[in-house]
């Protein structure tokens, strides 16, 4: 979509480029030492729950190599699960379990894997192979996020999450993150995921693409991306807002799930989000992290609510 534009024509498009990312969003507006808050996901789970966010449950945490010999007990009467890396970065680690066959657990997949096989995938989270700089790490086991209806045929074998870009408390811009038999049933765009613009305005989509690659249809299903209309939208953006709130940072991704039961749900907050969404949208974040920044500036007490108005009213038409 934009990778024949010349680097001037990206300017005057508004696309915000690695550099500019890094140099200007990051390290003007997001304190090193609030990293952890967001790096760590155990942390991110306890600020969610002093402020009351929403998240998939917490079912355990393995911190030591001696807890790995206590998950047959612990797994015993757990069918459906998800184990991931505190401090995980990518989609790296994350092994998601759908059911049961006899002793073995099953992936989205179909694929099997043994008691050993999750065994081995915890000890080696703990040593660090999926960590940031490869440094010792801990494993959560959350329980699995039942998505919801209006996702069916535009997901495969895996939860699909949406994707928010916040900056000075506004909402910029929006994804969905689909994931497809590529991607391991995970919604990663570097695994191979779907990764569809979404309207801030209206929760609807706008353009698909794949690999950076346009798309117009799911490559599992067929089902035409466009159609997707993300149900919920208004409390999504304010949830994703909330969670911006606690955090003390400047410039974030907050990644939403939608449950069945429960509705939108706080899965992750990211201090360096990725800017592979304005080829999703079709569109450069300048124009719209410029208003937001002016806006903080103008109106630095709005709430979250004032917040989520203007960036539907405004900041989705730039």
């Amino acid at each position: 979509m934009f990778g024949l534009a010349s680097p001037k024509k990206l300017r005057e498009l508004g696309i915000v480029g690695m550099n500019k990312r890094n140099v200007h969003y990051i390290a003007q507006n997001n304190p090193r030492h609030l990293y952890p808050l967001v790096d760590d996901k155990l942390k991110t789970k306890e600020l969610c729950r002093q402020h009351d966010i929403a998240t998939p449950q917490l079912l355990g945490v393995c911190k030591v190599q001696s807890n790995v010999n206590e998950l047959g007990d612990f797994l015993a009467d757990i069918e459906q699960f998800v184990i991931k890396p505190a401090k995980g970065s990518g989609g790296k680690g994350i092994l998601v379990i759908v059911g049961r066959d006899g002793e073995d657990f099953v992936k989205p997949s179909g694929a099997k894997v043994t008691l050993t096989d999750i065994k081995r995938h915890v000890s080696n989270t703990l040593s660090g192979l999926y960590s940031l700089g490869g440094k010792p790490d801990v494993a959560l086991i959350e329980a699995l996020v039942i998505f919801t209806d209006d996702f069916e045929g535009f997901s495969f074998e895996g939860v699909p999450d949406i994707r928010v870009i916040i900056y000075k408390g506004y909402p910029v811009m929006a994804m969905t993150r689909l994931s497809t038999h590529a991607s391991d049933g995970k919604a990663n765009l570097h695994q191979g995921a779907v990764g569809v613009g979404i309207d801030i305005a209206t929760g609807k989509a706008l353009n698909a693409v794949m690999h950076a690659r346009p798309i117009e249809q799911h490559p599992d299903t067929g089902k035409v991306l466009k159609e997707l209309h993300v149900p919920l939208w208004h409390e999504l953006l304010t949830l994703s807002v909330r969670g911006f709130d606690t955090t003390g940072l400047g410039y974030m991704g907050a990644d939403i799930v939608l449950d069945k039961n429960q509705g939108p749900l706080l899965l992750e907050l990211n201090a360096r989000p990725g800017l592979a969404i304005q080829v999703a949208n079709g569109k450069g974040l300048e124009p719209r992290l410029a208003c937001a920044e002016e806006q903080a500036l103008l109106h630095p007490n709005r709430s979250v609510e004032e917040r989520v108005k203007y960036a539907v009213d405004v900041i989705a038409g730039l």
